[in-house]
């Protein structure tokens, strides 16, 4: 299924860039791409990062409903498992907003498309 939602999405781009680009590239905009871009993948990680941690808490929640003693290692194991997913998250916003404020090539692509700089 992930192949799938792979696919999908570089062929939503790919279609996306042509037809910004039908009147000689006039529109298309490497700045626009990159917001494009990074909403897509911050979306990504949010949902990602939702699912795994839904999965963790029903999987430690029917832990806890059939060893009723292991609670506590079960939620401290959980916990730390929830915070190293939500870390995922975090880094893939970090790297969303260097993409959007302080992306190193943004300069020179934008000089390379004959964009103002």
């Amino acid at each position: 299924m992930w192949k799938k939602v792979g696919f999908l999405t570089a062929g939503l781009l790919s279609v996306a860039s042509l037809a910004l680009a039908a009147d000689g590239g006039a529109n298309l905009s490497f700045f626009v791409t990159t917001v494009f871009a990074a909403g897509f993948g911050i979306a990504i990680a949010a949902f990602g990062g939702a699912f795994g941690q839904g999965m963790a808490v029903k999987s430690a929640v029917e832990g806890i409903a059939r060893n009723p003693e292991a609670s506590g290692k079960i939620t401290v194991t959980m916990l730390i498992g929830l915070a190293m997913i939500e870390s995922l998250v975090i880094y893939a916003l970090v790297i969303e907003l260097i993409l959007l404020y302080a992306y190193p090539m943004a300069k020179p692509i934008a000089k390379f498309l004959g964009l103002p700089v």
